[in-house]
């Protein structure tokens, strides 16, 4: 009798909507326990939880009883119960990735970062993700097999009217809720798990939505009168460079190589009782090495497109999204490559085996002043010879030496490293390190792609020492961001001698730790150094070295060299680590033993809040300097500000040799300075693919010049001119 009463009750309209209801708010709640990590602690937070799912759920679904149509009604319910699932879909495969939430701004910049993810994406999938969708298909087979009817009278509109106001009365409730329990909830920026914790994924998308809305507004009521407040802060903030270290690589070609995903736990790390990186630890312990122990990544959504920005500019990723792929085409930038051009006469370059639009770089790079991008149409793409986000390692640093050697010294290059990625995936063929034995296959073929890694860094310092760039390099390393995700953290601890049930929030932020390299052949007091720093302060540190001040400039970094450099590492979500402290929202742990400081004296309180007022004054200052484009307002003396027309990515090949022709005599690229011959003989690289798939130099899918055999290069200008008015 009970089950043909629910059956019956089910057969009504607003039996259909209550089943969806329900079914809705059962497998969300189950994914925050099963996927999210929200931190959920006490009765109060946790009946939050059960009831935040809701509101959003009886006011969107509640639409559809205003149509009085039979048919209409039904299936517009359908979209929107679809539509919603999607979404919290999408949410659980990039928290997986990033630990975070999707925002508005992640959603509309997805097209920047699209190609390359989706084998990621589907390696982020689990069996449990059959919960999210095994509603909806019992809800089709329900009226396949005649369970379930189509109710044709409608939900009279004075029904659907209170219903609409339940909704929005649970839906103020439910905010008020979290009000109490964490004050200044909407007011404040807090990590986004504490707004899904307390408001629900739809109703933080819809404040999200709003929040982007307003920040687009503001964009456009920017003037120079809102640069005030930030160039005094950043005048204040400059720290002198120390007169022992300022331009001892003046006039040095400068190779940065971007170790993507590696932490600072690699280094000197042994697997079962084999180092995993042992080239990268001989250059770490290096007396020619400034090495950083205490060096932290700062990134946010943007994950390597954030790491990118700050390292070129000295200025914060945004707090939602990420800078390159949301205002990159469009925002001033002051960056390395155009400081390195102008002050100096660098030329500038990067090397990266993915699609040009990858990250937006095919746009943020004409903004920074990059004089060439070599993206993956200038590489041999076969599919032996890639990973799921491009060219190997040891192929691009290989490939790119066709390049390099053409480019005009001094240069400013950067190498874009995929192969340590993840899910950390590596071919058989190139394998050549032992996994580690977790329950987690990502943790375990880290190690397996961080030696590759190491492996090809290695054969790219041999190729620099026997083309003769060594001694006249200063060469940089640095780890973008974690491999390893806090929710995964877990699973990895055994592996560094540390217990699983005592693993903390202290621990995670421990693990942010990056390296970062400072290589100068020739140096002898290198060493480790043990001052705090993060990615922010790399181009001070590097533009003091090559002897350029960086105080005419807005920059959020201090030298890591200076006596007055700042060592308050701030975090994108206002979470922030000193020498001695290490400060997760109000929770404070003191480093030397990673306990919480529960009884902190006054001083350390004043000391604690002076550095919270700092970061947060520091993050929103660069957050309103990046929202509203404010550079456009500001030159710094003997600055020119970057015309991104004036460079072009196509055809780069033919444009170097070009260069170097007119120049001739005066040419300072490699290729001329070893007689007009390449260099290309000096590199050694035990890659399989170089056997097979590999064409060397004349892997150049972009030139359309033909290199002729006669002493002299004959090159077809009109073409390259031609290709350059057309871009």
């Amino acid at each position: 009798m009970n089950l043909l009463r629910i059956k019956k009750f089910l057969n009504t309209r607003w039996g259909f909507f209550s089943l969806l209801v329900f079914l809705f708010w059962l497998k969300t709640i189950l994914v925050y326990f099963i996927d999210f990590h929200l931190g959920v602690k006490g009765i109060y937070q946790y009946f939050v939880l059960l009831v935040n799912p809701l509101a959003t759920t009886l006011l969107l679904l509640g639409i559809a009883l205003y149509i009085k149509r039979t048919i209409p009604s039904y299936i517009f319910m359908g979209l929107i119960y679809i539509a919603n699932t999607a979404l919290l879909m999408f949410n659980v495969i990039y928290y997986r990735e990033f630990t975070d939430f999707m925002t508005i701004n992640t959603i509309f910049g997805y097209s920047t970062v699209s190609q390359g993810l989706s084998g990621s994406s589907f390696a982020l999938l689990k069996p449990q993700d059959i919960i999210i969708v095994a509603d909806i298909i019992i809800v089709v087979l329900g009226f396949i097999t005649g369970f379930l009817h189509l109710d044709k009278r409608p939900i009279p509109r004075v029904q659907a009217l209170a219903l609409t106001s339940f909704s929005l009365f649970c839906l103020v409730l439910n905010i008020t809720l979290g009000e109490i329990s964490r004050p200044q909830l909407l007011s404040r920026t807090f990590d986004r798990n504490y707004l899904v914790k307390y408001l629900g994924i739809d109703t933080y998308m819809v404040y999200d939505g709003l929040k982007t809305a307003r920040n687009s507004q503001v964009r456009n009521k920017a003037g120079s009168s809102d640069l005030n407040n930030i160039i005094n802060f950043t005048r204040n903030h400059y720290a002198e460079p120390n007169s022992k270290m300022y331009g001892i690589a003046k006039g040095r070609n400068v190779i940065v190589i971007h170790l993507e995903s590696f932490q600072q736990f690699l280094i000197n790390y042994k697997l079962n009782d084999k180092e995993v990186t042992p080239f990268l630890n001989s250059l770490y312990n290096s007396k020619e090495t400034y090495s950083f122990a205490n060096f932290f990544n700062q990134v946010g959504q943007g994950k390597t497109s954030d790491a990118e920005n700050m390292l070129e500019t000295s200025t914060y990723g945004l707090s939602q999204g990420s800078l390159f792929s949301i205002l990159g085409t469009d925002n001033t930038f002051e960056g390395a490559p155009a400081i390195l051009g102008q002050s100096q006469g660098y030329t500038s370059a990067v090397f990266h085996g993915n699609s040009g639009s990858f990250w937006n770089r095919n746009n943020v790079y004409k903004n920074l002043g990059y004089d060439y991008f070599f993206d993956s149409s200038y590489y041999n793409t076969d599919a032996n010879n890639l990973t799921e986000y491009g060219l190997k390692d040891k192929l691009l640093f290989h490939d790119s030496v066709k390049y390099l050697e053409r480019l005009q010294q001094p240069f400013y290059t950067k190498f874009v490293t995929v192969s340590n990625h993840f899910p950390f995936a590596l071919d058989d063929q190139n394998t050549s390190f032992d996994k580690a034995n977790t329950s987690d296959a990502s943790i375990n073929n880290y190690f397996v792609t961080a030696h590759y890694l190491d492996q090809a860094v290695q054969e790219f310092f041999e190729y620099l020492k026997k083309s003769g760039l060594y001694d006249n390099s200063i060469i940089v390393l640095y780890g973008d961001h974690y491999g390893i995700s806090d929710t995964r953290n877990l699973k990895l601890a055994s592996l560094l001698g540390k217990s699983s049930s005592t693993w903390s929030d202290f621990d995670n932020t421990q693990m942010q730790r990056v390296p970062f390299m400072i290589h100068i052949p020739g140096t002898k007091d290198g060493g480790v150094q043990t001052q705090y720093g993060g990615e922010i302060d790399v181009l001070p540190t590097l533009l003091h070295l090559l002897g350029i001040d960086s105080r005419d400039y807005i920059q959020f970094g201090t030298d890591l060299f200076s006596s007055k450099h700042d060592q308050v590492v701030a975090f994108r979500n206002e979470d922030f680590i000193t020498p001695k402290y290490t400060v997760i929202g109000n929770t404070i742990y003191q480093n030397s033993t990673g306990k919480i400081l529960t009884h902190p004296s006054q001083k350390v309180k004043d000391e604690i809040k002076k550095d919270r007022e700092k970061v947060n004054t520091e993050l929103s200052l660069s957050d309103t300097l990046n929202n509203k484009n404010l550079l456009r307002f500001y030159i710094p003396t003997g600055f020119t500000p970057v015309d991104p027309k004036k460079y072009n990515y196509t055809n780069q090949y033919g444009q170097i040799l070009k260069i170097q022709e007119d120049l001739g005599k005066k040419s300072t690229s490699l290729w001329s300075k070893n007689g007009n011959k390449t260099t290309i003989d000096d590199y050694s690289s035990d890659a399989p693919e170089l056997t097979t798939t590999d064409q060397n130099d004349a892997n150049v899918s972009s030139v359309k010049n033909t290199l002729k055999s006669n002493k002299k290069e004959s090159i077809d200008t009109s073409s390259s001119s031609a290709e350059s008015d057309s871009d």
